[in-house]
């Protein structure tokens, strides 16, 4: 149609121009339909934190992880920038991942092995159209210098706490070390300033075998570092590292006061006290050792006091002895307290004291009755005697005239 309002007839190839300009219109809305749809971000890209490094503090083996911001974040001003940190002893298969808006992070790490980690920095998606960013890795390792032979680290570290309150390390010598070898030992937990060195040590010939700790003041549910080192003229000694936790090797008192009672002529009470010390009751489980006659079983409570059933009424001998550990409320593991002393109960006490007492005083007083009846005889006849004695002596005599 004109501009005069009348129909205007095109020829073919205004036709063809006019279809594709539709064409190319359809074509032009679809891909930036399409388009709206495809990440934003494709080109958005982000740098990997600097200067990323392992740092020692001397802590014997906390460690600190320690990194800058990345280097142009100048058009992320807005944005709240995460990093990503993965770390592991290189003999774990596992790593452990963070995510933190932190430059640092610290943990602790057994020092007999090496250390690695990486870190890469993250873009939200909220800053990049939808899909989160993320830069490549920046890497990082530690080792602690090696030193000496792995034959000269010291032998069969046992450390344990007892009673929640003395702690105790002993060791042995490493294979091979020269006569004039000694071993000192360090240890460090969160709240102390620096690492400090043993000022009690055990001694055999001379030789630090041991060491025993003073009070530890607010030590519980922390990680534990021990180094052991050595020092000789003859050669290097190698280090050995220890993390544990002090509530994990902790060795209670046994209990004591143990009372076994009859209740009927089937069920018997067992009690005992608890453990004497600073350990909560709450913090106890008990195991407790049975012996009916010749049998014998083993059960576990976490009440200082148990019903038991007899197997057999005929039962003679019943003895039960106890011992306690740290249960699982209040750690990790623990260490089974030395057995207490045992309590038994033999069979019916008031016929054995009857049989033990009754007899012989039956005996004694039998045996003060035939006594008393001879010598009561005895008198009979010696009376008798003088009775008859006496009436000849008084009887009258005959006169003659």
């Amino acid at each position: 149609m004109d501009q005069s309002g009348n129909f205007k007839v095109l020829n073919l190839g205004e036709m063809a121009f006019i279809h594709l300009d539709i064409r190319c219109l359809y074509t032009l809305l679809i891909c930036t339909a399409f388009g709206s749809t495809l990440p934003s971000n494709a080109e958005i890209k982000v740098n990997p934190p600097q200067n990323f490094e392992i740092v020692d503090p001397g802590y014997l083996g906390y460690l600190y992880l320690q990194w800058q911001p990345p280097v142009s974040l100048d058009d992320f001003k807005e944005c709240t920038v995460e990093y990503e940190l993965k770390y592991r002893n290189m003999d774990n298969e596992k790593w452990k991942t963070i995510i933190t808006k932190n430059l640092h992070y610290k943990d602790g790490f057994d020092l007999n092995k090496g250390v690695e980690a990486k870190v890469h920095t993250l873009l939200p998606g909220q800053c990049t159209n939808g899909s989160e960013v993320q830069s490549s890795w920046a890497e990082a390792t530690y080792w602690t210098s090696p030193q000496g032979n792995v034959e000269t680290k010291i032998q069969d570290m046992d450390c344990i706490y007892y009673n929640w309150q003395d702690l105790l390390c002993s060791w042995k010598s490493g294979l091979g070390v020269h006569f004039d070898a000694n071993y000192n030992l360090f240890y460090w937990y969160e709240g102390l300033d620096r690492a400090l060195q043993c000022a009690d040590y055990i001694k055999v010939n001379g030789k630090n075998v041991g060491c025993r700790f003073p009070y530890l003041e607010s030590s519980d549910y922390k990680d534990f570092y021990i180094c052991v080192n050595g020092s000789s003229e003859s050669q290097p000694i190698r280090p050995s590292y220890f993390i544990f936790q002090l509530q994990n090797i902790v060795k209670p008192l046994p209990p004591d006061y143990l009372s076994l009672t009859m209740k009927n002529s089937e069920e018997m009470n067992l009690k005992w006290s608890m453990p004497r010390g600073p350990i909560p009751a709450r913090c106890f489980i008990y195991e407790i050792e049975f012996t009916e006659d010749d049998t014998t079983w083993v059960t576990t409570t976490v009440e200082n006091e148990i019903y038991i059933t007899k197997i057999s009424n005929e039962s003679h001998r019943l003895c039960f002895l106890v011992r306690s550990k740290v249960n699982i409320y209040c750690s990790d593991d623990g260490i089974w307290s030395e057995w207490s002393d045992e309590q038994c109960w033999n069979g019916d006490i008031w016929k054995k004291a009857l049989l033990f007492f009754l007899i012989p005083f039956v005996l004694v007083l039998l045996f003060v009755s035939l006594i008393t009846c001879l010598v009561l005889y005895k008198q009979k006849d010696l009376l008798k005697t003088a009775f008859h004695t006496q009436k000849e002596a008084f009887s009258p005599q005959e006169t003659h005239c």
